[in-house]
């Protein structure tokens, strides 16, 4: 099929900097689902980078998973990767507490 592509759909918490530009927990703390789009652009390397949604807000990735192609309306697409992470101590923390165990 022309136009396929490799989706993958990430579980990622919402972050925004404190006042000393540290990463920090914005909102509520609870994840959400985003999924890669034809669009979105970078790549995705390892749990804790740092993507933007199509509404600008900095999300931090603590899960991603595999998607079959034909099942990808389920989740919004993402705007794109950045090349900036989190702590691996903060991704486990928030794994966690959210009582998330599996993933890539």
């Amino acid at each position: 099929m022309k136009g396929k592509y490799e989706v993958t759909r990430f579980v990622g918490i919402p972050m925004t900097t404190d006042d000393s530009g540290k990463y920090v927990v914005s909102g509520d703390g609870k994840p959400h689902e985003w999924r890669v789009g034809k669009h979105t652009k970078g790549k995705f390397d390892r749990l804790g980078q740092l993507f933007l949604t199509e509404n600008n807000l900095m999300v931090a990735i603590i899960a991603a998973y595999p998607v079959p192609f034909k099942e990808r309306h389920q989740w919004t697409p993402m705007q794109r990767f950045t090349s900036e992470h989190i702590s691996d101590d903060l991704v486990e923390q928030l794994r966690s507490s959210n009582n998330i165990t599996d993933g890539l």
